[in-house]
């Protein structure tokens, strides 16, 4: 059966997260304790133990659904993707699922991402908001007659679109998208301006970490946020992960991409289930479901 694994990002956390697979397996026991001595910090007492505002905070989300989704890939006795796919984040838990990245290689990547995308945020605040009920091309046209930093951010399904950039910039960009006719505009509870110009110096940082990694070629094909489309090759893989940090998350397209090859099975690898109401937004018939050992 053709079958797509994909894996979710920020936003999927919860309390007590990773703890049932940490008490299950010895083998997440391991892998769970390898990343606290990487990370120099027991991420583990946060996702077990910690409060929301702790895990909230950018440096500790990223590694902690990175790790509860890689950890619970690896734990899959019938793991055999034909595609991999993830949103934003979630690009880099199925890198590893598929084999492009170690999961020590990864799990550096996505600390040294969480590190650098919070450092931007505090040289540059900036926020998101989410555009309910209105079509994309009318939200990029607003966003770009806006003077102020604003831009899409994610393409989250057809009339779900996520704006990002300045606090004012996305602040003007509401009003005239709600004078508009939007549905909803609802502002998010987030760091800052992912996906957006304001990303730059955590781009630019990221940038040198991935280039001395070491890409290898996937068990099958990834599609990537930033183009929405089936990559295999490292070099390529390697180029649109530096990008994705000041680009759009393009899955609306990556979800008409993947339902093309013809794939009836969806299932989504690590904390929450929001991928799969995406892709049921697209088609009402596909056989959705959480990965679970």
């Amino acid at each position: 059966m053709i079958k797509a694994y994909v894996f979710p990002g920020q936003g999927a956390q919860f309390v007590g997260m990773g703890k049932e697979l940490f008490d299950k397996s010895s083998k997440a026991k391991d892998m769970f304790k390898k990343a606290n001595s990487i990370l120099k910090f027991k991420i583990t007492d946060v996702m077990f133990e910690g409060t929301e505002e702790d895990l909230r905070q950018t440096k500790v989300t990223q590694p902690a659904i990175f790790l509860h989704s890689v950890i619970l890939a690896s734990l899959l006795e019938d793991f055999d993707p034909t595609m991999v796919a993830g949103h934003s984040l979630g690009e880099f838990s199925a890198l590893v699922a598929n084999k492009v990245l170690t999961f020590e290689d990864g799990l550096r990547l996505v600390s040294k991402r969480a590190l650098a995308m919070q450092k931007a945020c505090e040289q540059q605040p900036g926020t998101m908001a989410a555009v309910i009920g209105m079509e994309d091309a009318t939200i990029e046209s607003i966003c770009a007659s806006v003077k102020e930093v604003v831009v899409p951010a994610n393409y989250n399904c057809p009339g779900q679109l996520v704006i990002s950039g300045s606090v004012e910039g996305v602040a003007a960009a509401s009003e005239k998208l709600k004078e508009a006719g939007a549905k909803r505009v609802v502002p998010l509870s987030v760091g800052g301006a992912f996906h957006s110009p304001l990303m730059e110096p955590a781009r630019v940082e990221l940038a040198e970490a991935i280039k001395e990694t070491t890409f290898n070629q996937g068990i099958c094909p990834v599609y990537q946020n930033v183009t929405g489309q089936s990559v295999n090759d490292p070099e390529i893989i390697k180029k649109n992960l530096i990008a994705q940090l000041t680009s759009p998350v393009m899955w609306t397209q990556t979800m008409s991409n993947i339902l093309a090859t013809g794939v009836r099975s969806v299932v989504e690898v690590g904390p929450g289930t929001v991928l799969q109401g995406l892709f049921r937004k697209m088609d009402r018939n596909l056989e959705l479901s959480s990965a679970t050992i």
